[in-house]
């Protein structure tokens, strides 16, 4: 079973575009988004219509909540309030631009999807999340505490947790602390459309994971974080071209 994942577009079109026919190189048997199709970029509306006429089972970003809404509140952890002023905008632009229709479709996506698998006799979870299973804007950074994570996953009965919404990739096999003899899996699928990792290209992963899994085998799925090009410059003068803060800009040649 071959699962293509991807998360945070945030409005980047090009990128969307590009990451499709990427894809379609790799033949994979089912397709999920993990959500924030909007914010940062002019066509939110398009990305909503892109993924809506492939029929791709996607969640709620914590922005698509807040536009969904139509709120002022993106659920967004800003820095400095130069950020906090920047993320003001790009909300406010983001409502203003938005599709009744297009918004109607953010406000109801589900919050996760629960993918259940047998395999050797056993039930195995695959839990989707856009920030994590207890928050839709929770961050789990890399450098978290493994038995943190763990009792994440052990709480929300996942063996393997794919997310979002740090833009960060990384896949962490954790072994179940207290003696345990499984390994659950963290899997952060980073961005497609604003990557924040130092590498600008998009980022999706290839989730395999055959007849032969074993939760005790760390080794029994096979995680490829897959990188394309996409017209980086037409995304950021998209930007620079509208109202939104030239900095998001910036962000997407940089990938910071």
């Amino acid at each position: 079973m071959k699962i293509a994942l991807f998360s945070d577009i945030h409005a980047n079109l090009p990128a969307l575009e590009a990451f499709f026919v990427d894809v379609e190189k790799h033949r994979p048997d089912a397709i999920y988004c993990l959500g924030d199709l909007v914010g940062y970029n002019i066509w939110p509306n398009e990305v909503v219509h892109e993924i809506r006429k492939r029929r791709i089972p996607t969640i709620a970003g914590n922005y698509d909540f807040g536009i969904g809404r139509n709120s002022d509140d993106c659920g967004c952890a800003y820095k400095s309030d130069e950020e906090k002023a920047n993320g003001a905008i790009s909300i406010s632009y983001t409502n203003s631009i938005m599709g009744d229709d297009e918004r109607a479709y953010l406000k109801n996506l589900p919050s996760h999807i629960n993918v259940e698998f047998k395999r050797n006799d056993e039930t195995v979870n695959l839990l989707l999340v856009h920030g994590s299973p207890r928050r839709i804007n929770e961050y789990l950074f890399e450098d978290r505490k493994e038995k943190s994570l763990v009792r994440i996953l052990r709480d929300a009965n996942a063996d393997i947790l794919c997310f979002g919404h740090t833009h960060q990739p990384y896949h962490k096999a954790l072994l179940d602390y207290d003696g345990g003899t499984i390994y659950r899996h963290a899997i952060n699928i980073g961005s497609i459309g604003k990557p924040k990792d130092g590498d600008n290209r998009g980022c999706y992963v290839l989730l395999n994971m055959d007849g032969n899994f074993r939760r005790p085998d760390k080794n029994s799925i096979h995680v490829e974080f897959v990188r394309f090009e996409y017209d980086v410059e037409k995304a950021a003068k998209a930007v620079e071209g509208s109202i939104l803060p030239n900095a998001y800009a910036g962000a997407l040649r940089k990938a910071h």
